[in-house]
Formats: structure tokens, C-alpha cells, sequence
């Protein structure tokens, strides 16, 4: 029955029999027979041809979804079954958060493949709240973020601290201060990543802990990336705060200038989700991570 409904998603997504039997490597007649069987089965029409081409019944349409349901389901069973045989096989879907992604993850994963060269990962690059969510809804099997996650399925690892700066460019007034009055803050432009990042949340949440309202900067420019904030400060349109990691090129090159300010520093943590069980690929990545 597997075998039938390999060969029915495949053309049902193709609306091609001999492109789907191509893609199986086996041949038109017997794609086409499989299809057969699985209608005799089901006594169900699950293809209506419509001059030319075929076309998806309302059943076809139901069975579509379902289908590929069971195959995934299938494939997540073939993969725990080759995980059991020693982390010989398998792979990690990983979300992770742009400073995350960008300047601690990178040298982790290259020590877990230096361990586990026959285990493969995906890696997606969001926003904190991106990375939850696709923990959440089971497309990711760890996600790495920096701000906090409502989200009482999730469980959550530490695995590293991260220190945030403020900086501006070198000709701001606030370049060079020894120390910078909490009344200052709202003073300058500010450029700010989005909302949802975990580098927005930081901010917010050190200016709530110094009495301080967020919503008070004024924010000039308000982009999707840290990259993109940096060379924005860089450029003279304001203050930002950003993680050291992503700062520290910047500021040894003189082209930011780090201005003290007393900011809590902020955990990097693991997410998976708490009811669903922990592959041995991603269990094995995530100690990595954590002894790192």
C-alpha cells in the first residue's frame, strides 16, 4: 500500500504519469497500473482526464493530503530506525535566529560534522518568533534563538551567554563618553532590527529593567538584519544595540564606537518541542552545542 501511494503522490504532483514514473524510476505502464490498484482498492476515481491532461477528483484532492501525511510519517520511522544503528545516518532540521545563525552557530555545526560526518542538517535563518514557531509546528527539530519564547510546549536549553552593546559611529555625540545618563536614551534616532528578533527584545526588555518606556526612542529605520542595522549606524543614522559578536569587527576597525552602558547579558537557548520525541541526531548536535 506504501508503494501505491508513493506512485499516486508522485503523479498527483506532477499531473503527469509518465513524469512521475520517470522520477520513481520504473516505467509509464506500471505507474499507470499502480494507480489502477490503488482506485480498485479505494473504489474510488482519483484522476479525471480533461482533454490532454489529468487532472485531481475530490477524492484524489483528500487522499493528496493524507497521503503525504503517511509517507512523512513512514520516513520519520526509517530515519529513528537508521539513527539506532549508531548515528550513521540521519538529519537535523535546525531554525535558528540571525546572530545566532551568523556568528555562533557556524563554528558548532563544523565541529558536529567533524564528529557526525554521515549526519546531515538544514539550517533556516528567521527571527526569534520564526524559529519557535517552526519548532512548534514540527518543522524544525532545534531551533537556536536568543529572546525569550512563550511557549509552554517548548523546552528550552541554555547553551551560551551572549553580551549585548550599544554603539554608535564615531562622529555621534555619544561616541567617546565615559558614562551615559538613562534620561540620554531617547535623545538620539535610534535604528532598531524588527520586531519579533531577539536583539529587539533585549533592548526593550533592559530599558523596562532601567524604567524606561521602548516605545520612547525615536527610531528612525527599523530593518531585518543585523547586518543591515550595522552598516545603517555605521552610516550616521543613529544609536543601536547589538550583540558583541556581530559588533566587534566594527568596533576594532573604528568604524562604531562602543558607548558604556550597563546591559544584562542574554542567553543563547536551545528549543525542541516537549511532546515530541528527540532524534539521536538532534540530541547529538545539541550536546555538541551545549560543550562548545
Amino acid at each position: 500500500m506504501l508503494e501505491l501511494l508513493r506512485v499516486f503522490v508522485a503523479v498527483a504532483e506532477r499531473l503527469h504519469v509518465t513524469q512521475a514514473a520517470a522520477a520513481l524510476n520504473m516505467t509509464q505502464s506500471a505507474a499507470s497500473a499502480a494507480i489502477r490498484t490503488l482506485e480498485g482498492r479505494l473504489d474510488v476515481r482519483l484522476f479525471s482526464r480533461v482533454g490532454r491532461h489529468i487532472e485531481l477528483t475530490e477524492a484524489g484532492a483528500v487522499l493528496l493530503a493524507e497521503a503525504r501525511a503517511v509517507l512523512a510519517r513512514m520516513a520519520q520511522a526509517e530515519a529513528a530506525l537508521d539513527e539506532l544503528s549508531g548515528l550513521r545516518r540521519g538529519h537535523v532540521r535546525l531554525f535558528a535566529s540571525q546572530t545566532i545563525a551568523g556568528y555562533w552557530l557556524p563554528a558548532r555545526l563544523h565541529r558536529f560534522r567533524t564528529l557526525h560526518p554521515r549526519i546531515g542538517f538544514t539550517l533556516a535563518i528567521g527571527n526569534t518568533e520564526q524559529a519557535a514557531a517552526a519548532v512548534s509546528a514540527g518543522e524544525a527539530d532545534l531551533g537556536f534563538v536568543e529572546g525569550a519564547v512563550d511557549d509552554k510546549l517548548l523546552a528550552r536549553v541554555p547553551v551560551a551567554t551572549d553580551r549585548m552593546v550599544l554603539v554608535v559611529a564615531p562622529a555621534h555625540p555619544w561616541a567617546g563618553r565615559r558614562d551615559l545618563p538613562d534620561a540620554e536614551l531617547p535623545r538620539s534616532t535610534w535604528v532598531l532590527r524588527e520586531r519579533g528578533s531577539g536583539t529587539r527584545q533585549a533592548l526593550a526588555d533592559a530599558l523596562r529593567g532601567r524604567g524606561l518606556d521602548p516605545e520612547a526612542l525615536p527610531v528612525a529605520m527599523e530593518l531585518p538584519s543585523n547586518e543591515a542595522v550595522r552598516a545603517a549606524v555605521i552610516a550616521g543614522a543613529g544609536a543601536t544595540v547589538l550583540s558583541s559578536l556581530v559588533a566587534a569587527h566594527a568596533i576594532a576597525a573604528g568604524t562604531l564606537a562602543e558607548v558604556p552602558l550597563a546591559l544584562p547579558a542574554r542567553p543563547f537557548v536551545a528549543l525542541h518541542h516537549g511532546d515530541r520525541p528527540r532524534s539521536a541526531a538532534a540530541g547529538a548536535l545539541l550536546s555538541v552545542a551545549r560543550a562548545a
